[in-house]
């Protein structure tokens, strides 16, 4: 491994995120940020010492917080609050989430105003570099006051309890540590708290997101061209003049691509003179529906990476004489633009079910329910019920859960933002959609063979391929389950894209457009 990160002084991206827990990249401290992390757990000794009163160091927690806690019991006082607040119910978070904040604490925390141990940073890092991913379950956080319960959960471990994935099996987290020959870690003043007040468990569901709502948005322009393309529809829509007048990023970008993707097609060449004066907004509007989810996704992208590279401890300590209790913990930031990418999520899996409806009613020469022997067999006209269902099912989670706040803490905590919800409301948006796009891509596919002989252009032409070796064309019914979830396969595992970009690279076709990346 050639790639290193340089936690607390390097700048983090969605993209080196991602790589560190791909394990692509790995993960360091540097003499400059060891020098940083060994100044501030200093600071909290002196504090300690000196005995005048600071928020979670030599106070009790929340409501507690005016109750004095004894030079003797500061560090008690860093393992019982990780005991008391692993309250988290649920079914565990994926592993890589759970990576994720591993890698997003570490950042935050080596960045030098947390006032942890260096030692106790390294056994974060112990726990990344060899992929031993503490269980965390995935419900418990109101989004303030860090996310409390599934940090909580994921600390357990460094002081031998709770449990840890090792090789994908659950093991105790005692046992784990008896076994590589490590002792539970004795906390530090501040240590406790400073682990488990933060916002990584939304922070890691946004970076996830923000990688899977790119793929999906990828995914969308390339469906979208082949449904285009079935139902021979025009490319008028996306000349760069049209968008030229109303300039929004995503939508400029949406249209150049879509153009670039239909410029030479056969099919598209052959109609250009045909009466048809405008196409339905499911096809005509692709730049402006597909490029507003594209800017959505651009605003989560930029406070994601702010969020990256933040301090959201609390207090934050810049010396032993100023130490700031304030409120960086409160993910109100993360949440409100996790409720919009939701809602934009949700829309390109809408007008995905409209392209869908529009194929299967035997309209532009294309046969009824995309079959030629409609009424032995009812072709095409279920999966569309499936994709009306999961459009609707996400209808029902775009609530934002930012909009809502229960106080907490004997009213200390008084506003909370819900992030945590709308994080992982957002990825089951996404689940959805992403069987709603490979529902599109069955009945664009089918679409598309009607209009042979003529070709589209390569990357079209590619993706077409690239399904029929997955899914043969439909004369009569079968169960189209299988070929759902044979698609929804190559959605998922990335080879969809891949087989455009090779596609693209071998043919000179340029797709890409930077400032859209996670880098």
């Amino acid at each position: 491994m050639n790639n290193t990160f340089n936690y607390g002084t390097d700048h983090l991206t969605i993209g080196i995120c991602l790589d560190i827990s791909a394990g692509k990249t790995k993960g360091v401290i540097n003499t400059e940020a060891e020098k940083a992390i060994r100044a501030s757990w200093r600071e909290v000794e002196k504090i300690v010492h000196a005995r005048h009163p600071v928020y979670g160091i030599n106070t009790g927690f929340g409501p507690l917080c005016d109750t004095r806690i004894s030079e003797a019991d500061t560090s008690l006082l860093q393992s019982n609050i990780l005991k008391s607040h692993s309250v988290g119910v649920g079914k565990p978070i994926p592993q890589e989430i759970a990576k994720l904040m591993l890698i997003t604490k570490v950042q935050a925390l080596a960045q030098g105003y947390s006032g942890v141990a260096l030692t106790t940073l390294q056994r974060i890092m112990w726990h990344i570099d060899h992929d031993m991913i503490p269980i965390v379950p995935e419900k418990g956080s109101v989004g303030a006051s860090g996310d409390l319960a599934p940090l909580s959960h994921l600390f357990l471990p460094l002081i031998g309890l709770g449990e840890v994935y090792e090789n994908g099996e659950r093991i105790a987290a005692a046992g784990l540590l008896k076994k590589h020959q490590l002792q539970p870690l004795v906390l530090g003043p501040k240590e406790g708290l400073a682990l488990i007040n933060g916002t990584q468990f939304i922070l890691a569901f946004a970076v996830k997101a923000v990688q899977r709502l790119n793929d999906a948005l990828n995914r969308a322009d390339l469906i979208g061209a082949l449904s285009l393309e079935g139902l021979m529809g025009s490319a008028r829509p996306f000349d760069a003049r049209l968008h030229a007048i109303r300039p929004f990023k995503g939508t400029k970008m949406v249209a150049d691509r879509l153009f670039t993707l239909l410029n030479g097609s056969e099919i598209n060449s052959s109609h250009v003179n045909c009466d048809r004066v405008q196409d339905p907004y499911s096809l005509r509007c692709m730049p402006q529906v597909h490029g507003a989810s594209r800017n959505a996704w651009m605003h989560l992208k930029e406070l994601t990476e702010i969020e990256l590279n933040s301090v959201t401890d609390n207090p934050v300590i810049f010396n032993a004489d100023d130490t700031i209790s304030g409120g960086n913990f409160h993910g109100q930031p993360l949440a409100l633009p996790l409720d919009y990418a939701t809602v934009a999520a949700a829309e390109l899996g809408n007008i995905a079910d409209r392209r869908c409806y529009l194929m299967s009613e035997g309209r532009y020469g294309l046969p009824k329910l995309l079959t030629h022997n409609a009424g032995l067999n009812s072709g095409l006209m279920i999966p569309q019920y499936t994709t009306a269902a999961l459009v609707t099912e996400n209808k029902t989670l775009c609530f934002p859960a930012s909009a809502d706040s229960v106080p907490t803490s004997l009213g200390q905590e008084d506003h909370v933002s819900m992030g945590s919800i709308s994080g992982r409301k957002l990825h089951q948006v996404i689940d959805n959609l992403e069987y709603i796009q490979a529902i599109e891509l069955l009945y664009a596919a089918q679409a598309f063979d009607f209009r042979r002989p003529l070709k589209s252009t390569p990357v079209i032409e590619a993706i077409h391929a690239r399904v029929r070796e997955h899914v043969p064309h439909i004369q009569d019914d079968r169960v189209f389950a299988d070929d759902i979830n044979s698609l929804h396969h190559i959605i998922t595992d990335g080879s969809l894209l891949a087989t455009a970009s090779e596609a693209a690279i071998s043919n000179n076709i340029n797709l890409s457009h930077d400032e859209f990346g996670i880098y």
